[in-house]
């Protein structure tokens, strides 16, 4: 999933407020990248007043969650907020990975690339006190945030917050930028033993090895999976299938993600409005608002299965990162959805041939 590019410059946590108290209205994250700074900076800077610095216990953070009842989780990347509300259930903590498997809230958690964590209290327009938990990479970028809703459960928060609270409340973060990989030589690649692995896969989890063993990006690997595994497609096609999914109430499944999490909607989608470059779903439980004028590429893609094959929509952005990944409904040994696939192999595909 796309991973975000932070540049950091150095920037005292008074000179921050006193920026901050001079443009009150811009959003933290726009306000961050303004002036120079990572969103983790601007946070820490407002410890001791309106934050609170947490220890990065993946365990107590996911089963303290459990306990808030309804709340909003927040998962972004450079491109596309994603959004859900409902209660944390189901949670699985492992040393390389953590789960949230509820109805609603389905996350696959990175804990390696959680760096801060902050509790942070802010005053709505109404007057109304909003209260979120924020965690952020070394980068200083956010990875995840957890915002309470009227109905949360505020003395749980209390209780979570407690049990999490560092002994450092330091009001500035030691950031730094993401490393940033060199890409592989495509013509290095064997072509042919790439294909006759993919070819060969059983099961979609299965990629990640894939790309790990040729050494290829996911944007590579679609560009040199051959048309009878990925495909691109004409520009828009993300709008077009989004609408087409609201009109005909066939749900689908919605990843958007970064270094340390994934988010995952799964259900129909209803409620789609364009707003300027926005794409924006305002549905009961489900918010997302991507930027479509950072999608430079679109593809279709086919992995084999045990259960057959099985096809996701993918946005990728100029630079070759994974803006958000769509696939149709489906449950672990089950044969994909008709009815999606009918709909990404019916798209219009791009002109001209682009795969290798």
């Amino acid at each position: 999933m796309t991973a975000t590019h932070s540049v950091s410059r150095t920037l005292a946590p008074q000179d921050i407020l006193r920026l901050r108290s001079e443009n009150p209205k811009s959003r933290e994250r726009d306000f961050a990248q303004a002036n120079g700074i990572t969103e983790a900076d601007y946070v820490a800077a407002h410890v001791g007043t309106t934050a609170i610095r947490l220890n990065v216990d993946i365990a107590a953070i996911l089963n303290g969650a459990e306990t808030l009842g309804e709340v909003m989780a927040l998962t972004r990347n450079e491109s596309v907020v994603h959004e859900k509300i409902g209660p944390y259930e189901k949670v699985s903590v492992g040393p390389h990975a953590s789960i949230v498997l509820g109805k609603q809230i389905d996350l696959r958690i990175f804990p390696k690339a959680w760096a801060y964590g902050f509790a942070v209290e802010k005053t709505d327009n109404e007057g109304n006190i909003r209260r979120s938990l924020q965690f952020f990479n070394r980068a200083g970028d956010a990875v995840h945030k957890i915002h309470l809703r009227d109905n949360s459960d505020l003395a749980a928060y209390d209780a979570l917050v407690a049990q999490l609270r560092s002994e450092e409340q330091s009001q500035t973060v030691e950031t730094r930028p993401a490393k940033q990989t060199e890409p592989t030589d495509i013509a290095t690649v064997d072509v042919d033993g790439f294909r006759e692995r993919w070819t060969n896969l059983t099961d979609v989890h299965q990629f990640v090895m894939l790309l790990r063993d040729f050494a290829v990006s996911r944007k590579q690997a679609v560009e040199l999976a051959g048309e009878e595994f990925a495909w691109e497609l004409e520009a828009g096609t993300v709008e077009s299938m989004m609408n087409t999914a609201s009109e005909t109430g066939q749900p689908i499944m919605v990843f958007v993600g970064n270094n340390g999490c994934i988010q995952i909607h799964t259900g129909p989608v209803k409620e789609i409005k364009m707003m300027g470059p926005w794409l924006n779903v305002m549905d009961p439980t489900f918010h997302m608002h991507l930027r479509t004028d950072h999608i430079h590429s679109v593809w279709a893609v086919r992995k084999p299965t045990k259960d057959g094959h099985v096809t996701s929509l993918e946005a990728y952005d100029a630079q070759g990162e994974m803006i958000a990944q769509f696939f149709g409904e489906r449950h672990e040994g089950e044969a994909e959805r008709t009815d999606w696939r009918e709909l990404v192999e019916a798209l219009p595909r791009l002109a001209r041939s682009v795969a290798a």
